[in-house]
């Protein structure tokens, strides 16, 4: 049962014409691949549970052992149109590794686990790495139940709907029998190729945030209505949008308070001039909805969400003040209005220090930072935490041309293997 092997299992499951991926929270694919990890799972014999909030844990367990355990796993669920291996990759790689140990007679002095986490994406939701955020308390039951999708239905509505009770949700107990977390994943950006290298070893996820815009106006008629006489909300938009891109490219730092432009013509770079460059920040606006949505209208309302990182926790605080003072500053200039909140943030998180020295030194892998979040990064609050990556050629992720070859995938079972026998 190798790692390839299992993800061809999955190429059909959620998608696309276009060949990329769309398995959101507790919809029929993903539902399809909860069925098929707890098959695959039975296969090897392990023991398969579920808590209240939707996580699957596969469970090798054995007489004698007194030692917590070790849990290994990913997720199964994908952004919208996202990639083959995000996710499945590390649910995939834990298993094979599992495989080929039981197949070699290996005993563990521990019990090892496979997760498949409920929702990491947050493509549905809105709120990513839901269900380690229940199981670890990172989010209260309540709060999460009551989140919502664009078709107005709410988690607990969901679930119940899928036969879960919504009332078992909350902090997972099995959590408190794990030693150690580490995930495998394919590589977000292109950093191990250019070096060489095969799998590299997490070092820290950078602080990030997902914001939710609302811009406010008049809704009107398309052609009856002067250019002089409106208050379009998408005007206020397109000016956030440009002026994210341009905070998170410009490094902002020391200065007081963020206004408008000092030219009304263009945007001031509000900044020292030095450039966060490839690693400093990062601002996405990915998803947008207006309303009424109609062709020849002007909108009377746009809602868009600011998806922001920075390599550190100040950086990340200035570059979002800025986009939301950008926001009001075009808005009251157009006669709208703009309110934001935060729909779900993460500080910095740096993996156990020890741990993560330990299986670069056994792996001799290099050490890199990640600016993408992960249910390993939920789990660091709780327990000593580490991430393998492995090599993406392309370094394109959340789409179709995410890619590891299949050597490389390999490469990571067997990286993940020796983790396996190091701490199990």
């Amino acid at each position: 049962m190798g790692a390839n092997e299992l993800l061809a299992d999955l190429t059909a499951l959620g998608r696309n014409p276009d060949g990329g991926y769309t398995r959101l929270a507790w919809d029929d694919a993903t539902m399809t691949l909860r069925e098929w990890f707890a098959g695959a799972a039975a296969d090897l014999g392990l023991e398969v549970t579920e808590d209240g909030n939707g996580n699957q844990v596969a469970w090798w367990r054995a007489a004698g052992q007194a030692n917590r355990a070790l849990l290994l796993g990913s997720h199964l669920d994908s952004v919208p149109d996202g990639g083959p291996l995000d996710g499945p990759l590390g649910v995939a790689s834990a298993l094979a590794a599992l495989a080929g140990l039981k197949a070699s007679g290996w005993a563990p002095s521990r019990p090892i686990a496979v997760a498949n986490f409920s929702d990491e994406e947050g493509g549905r939701f809105g709120v990513a790495c839901l269900g380690s955020r229940l199981a670890t308390g990172a989010i209260t039951r309540d709060a999460a139940l009551a989140l919502r999708d664009d078709e107005g239905s709410s988690l607990g509505e969901v679930m119940a709907a899928r036969g879960h009770d919504p009332r078992a949700a909350g902090v997972a107990s099995w959590l408190d029998d794990i030693e150690y977390y580490i995930e495998l994943h394919i590589e977000q950006g292109r950093w191990l190729a250019p070096h060489q290298a095969a799998v590299g070893v997490a070092s820290a996820i950078w602080p990030h945030g997902r914001y939710r815009f609302d811009f406010c106006g008049q809704g009107n008629h398309a052609g009856a209505t002067a250019m002089a006489d409106r208050r379009d909300p998408m005007l206020a938009y397109a000016a956030t949008v440009l002026a994210a891109r341009e905070l998170a490219v410009d490094r902002v730092e020391n200065r007081p308070q963020f206004g408008p432009p000092a030219d009304s013509r263009r945007l001031d770079r509000m900044g020292d001039g030095s450039s966060f460059g490839p690693v400093g920040a990062r601002a996405t606006f990915g998803r947008v909805q207006v309303s009424p949505g109609s062709t020849n209208s002007i909108p009377s309302r746009v809602t868009a969400w600011l998806d922001a990182r920075a390599d550190a926790e100040p950086a990340l605080e200035a570059l979002v003040a800025g986009i939301v003072a950008r926001a009001q500053w075009a808005a009251a200039g157009d006669g709208t209005t703009v309110t934001v909140r935060a729909e779900s943030t993460s500080g910095a998180v740096e993996f156990d220090h020890q741990l993560r020295h330990r299986i670069a030194g056994l792996l001799d892998a290099p050490v890199l930072p990640t600016g993408a979040g992960h249910d390993a990064g939920i789990l660091a609050a709780k327990l000593p935490t580490a991430m393998l990556f492995v090599r993406n050629p392309t370094g394109v992720s959340h789409a179709p041309e995410e890619s590891a070859a299949p050597e490389d995938i390999e490469a990571g079972v067997d990286a993940l293997t020796k983790v396996v026998e190091e701490l199990g």
